[in-house]
């Protein structure tokens, strides 16, 4: 750190953004506690948020070879992405005063690179992704942030990418993909993959009372599987995150906070003392403390600065991370819950945008304390409920729903006329509410649970929806 930052503009400036508890609202009795995370990304740096007081990175593993050790030396732009998200969802925010932290602060991490000179392949991912898989015991991990994607939307069977995924969820380790931001509506590899949970995003135009959310240019709809995604929406604008020591912006980013906590009178001076690294104008030295001022919020508000050694960023690479903090948490409170049970209660906890398309969000903004609550009371091992559709037993379609709030649930589609009151679901020995139906004859159809006799609400077990016409969407299940 430089000799002339003290300790006090470590604070937010006046252009600061709403850290991640206080925006979602999350449970600090939580921290990750006990939990490994897995990041997949281009390249990390040991930040002092990951490592002061005590180093939380377990293990680094460079796929490529390229750069085999994790040090401070010559950081490179793609060392950005990955240490920006590993903090996003696990910094403990030590260069804010541990303003800006993660949900998952007292977490462990295992970094895993996949790029080669900045540059990342299908292979070199699924590559990462089998090595998480093979160290799964080593490093106890239980979930995988991936904030980057392949190539091209194809069917699962058909992506290396996407079947490396399936098998670390078939594993134990929940995946949180990152959906992406092109706003169409084509996922990549994994984000596309069924089983993982794919975010997209929202923002609330860094206003604390929630009312004016909206969504974020996410990529959403069907996949080449006809899979519908994202599952849920996180914070995606005005997320807080480190800037890469050791760069021109971080010596730049430490400048122009010093003038940020300068009183007004001793601008001009200051100005003349750190022309060079805030890379001021010649003509602005001679300047009246107000055009001084003037200038330095510009270029604060232009480089998104909101901290001494962090700024604010933009993207599903970073909604998804927050996704994962709350995994943490969840995993946390309940540490026997399986990636299914991970899925389920986080679909079935989030919170629709009311005025927006359901299929741009999936079930809606994750709700972290309220997923957190429901993880420490779930009981059910959810191997198969809620991460797969309807399936033939028996000559029967059997329909799976789990809700232990419910007190009533119902089956209503194409196969019985949409009669509410036709096909009840009784609740097993485990808790689970479980249909049988004579299997219809070969073709698509659409349908819905109610729940209580009032929520209609598509399957969060079934991937393949489609729009209801009424803003929502349908479930559709295809007979062969």
């Amino acid at each position: 750190m430089s000799s002339v930052i003290h300790d006090h503009l470590h604070a937010p400036n006046r252009f600061a953004v709403i850290p991640t508890s206080v925006r979602l609202n999350a449970d600090a009795d939580y921290t990750g506690k006990g939990i490994t995370i897995a990041f997949l990304d281009s390249g990390f740096y040991p930040h002092p948020d990951l490592i002061e007081p005590v180093n939380r990175i377990l293990f680094y593993k460079d796929i490529t070879g390229e750069r085999a050790t994790l040090d401070t030396t010559n950081p490179a732009s793609w060392q950005w992405h990955g240490t920006q998200t590993s903090i996003v969802a696990a910094g403990n925010g030590h260069l804010a005063d541990g303003i800006y932290k993660g949900l998952a602060n007292q977490s462990q991490l295992v970094l895993v690179k996949v790029s080669e000179n900045g540059r990342i392949t299908e292979d070199n991912i699924a590559r990462g992704i089998k090595w998480v898989i093979a160290n799964r015991e080593r490093f106890k991990i239980r979930i995988l942030n991936i904030s980057l994607g392949g190539d091209n939307d194809v069917p699962c069977t058909r992506s290396i990418i996407d079947q490396a995924a399936e098998e670390a969820i078939k594993s134990g380790i929940v995946v949180v993909v990152a959906a992406g931001n092109s706003g169409n509506t084509h996922s990549i590899p994994p984000a596309n993959s069924p089983s993982v949970l794919t975010i997209g995003g929202y923002h609330d135009n860094n206003q604390p009372d929630h009312n004016d959310l909206a969504l974020y240019h996410s990529n959403f709809g069907a996949t080449a599987d006809g899979t519908v995604k994202p599952e849920v929406v996180a914070p995606a604008m005005w997320v807080a995150a480190p800037i890469l020591p050791d760069t021109n912006l971080y010596s730049r980013a430490e400048a122009l906070s010093r003038f940020a906590a300068t009183p007004d009178y001793k601008l001009p001076s200051l100005a003349r003392e750190l022309e060079d690294v805030a890379e001021l104008p010649e003509d602005l030295l001679q300047s009246k403390a107000d055009i001084i001022r003037n200038h330095i919020d510009t270029v604060l508000r232009d480089l998104k600065i909101v901290a001494t050694h962090y700024q604010h960023v933009d993207g599903t690479s970073f909604a998804a991370p927050i996704v994962t903090s709350v995994v943490a948490q969840m995993l946390e409170a309940n540490p026997t819950l399986t990636p299914g049970a991970v899925k389920n209660i986080l679909i079935s906890t989030a919170d629709r945008i009311a005025d927006a398309p359901a299929i741009r969000q999936g079930f809606g903004v994750v709700n972290a304390r309220r997923a957190v609550q429901l993880a420490k009371k779930e009981q059910h091992a959810l191997n198969t409920a809620g991460c797969s559709p309807p399936r033939v037993q028996n000559g029967n379609l059997v329909f799976m729903y789990h809700d232990d709030n419910a007190q009533a649930v119902t089956l209503a589609g194409d196969f019985n006329g949409w009669n509410a009151a036709s096909n009840p679901l009784h609740k097993d020995s485990t808790g689970i509410w479980l249909c049988h139906i004579p299997t219809p004859g070969p073709g698509r159809y659409e349908y819905k649970f109610v729940v209580d006799h009032s929520s209609w609400i598509e399957d969060p077990g079934n991937g393949l929806k489609v729009a209801d016409g009424f803003g929502g969407l349908n479930s559709v299940l295809i007979v062969q």
